[in-house]
């Protein structure tokens, strides 16, 4: 067996590759029944239903505590991995995109604009902000356990 078909055997990399890749799919289904539209951005884009960060890293630490146990110093790094994450898509990018909606509200104001020297209005009256960043708590949640069924499912199958 050569070295990448080796790779395709290791439930510890296929897990929280497919996990990404459900969740992506999944998103995107979700978008569009919820918007009836569809969006480019939605297929590789953050935020929203499930939590592809969630779904990645949650099928990650399944995998390696089905691998090595729960003792092992892998399953610790990656469960803490998994956890600053985690909190990272709830907390810190969810404030960046409630920070860019409310930005893009002051980017269009006609006083703000009026403000601006010539060198920063063509700057900055031109520029939108991502607001679709972060996650709820249902979404990492919801990710979370989509990428623990796929890391059991990836150490039972492979």
């Amino acid at each position: 067996m050569n070295e990448f078909q080796a790779a395709l055997h290791n439930p510890i990399l296929v897990a929280p590759v497919v996990g990404w890749c459900v969740a992506q799919v999944l998103k995107v289904i979700i978008h569009m029944c919820m918007t009836k539209s569809w969006n480019w951005e939605r297929v590789v884009g953050g935020g929203g239903m499930p939590s592809s960060h969630s779904a990645t890293v949650g099928a990650l630490a399944t995998a390696t505590l089905l691998q090595y146990g729960a003792s092992s110093f892998e399953f610790a790094m990656s469960t803490v991995f998994a956890i600053i994450v985690m909190y990272d898509a709830m907390n810190v990018r969810m404030e960046t995109g409630k920070q860019g909606a409310i930005l893009n509200i002051l980017i269009k104001n006609e006083e703000i604009k009026a403000k601006l020297d010539e060198t920063s209005k063509d700057k900055w009256t031109e520029t939108i902000l991502k607001e679709y960043v972060g996650h709820t708590p249902l979404q990492v949640l919801v990710g979370l356990l989509l990428g623990i069924l796929i890391g059991v499912a990836a150490c039972h199958f492979l």
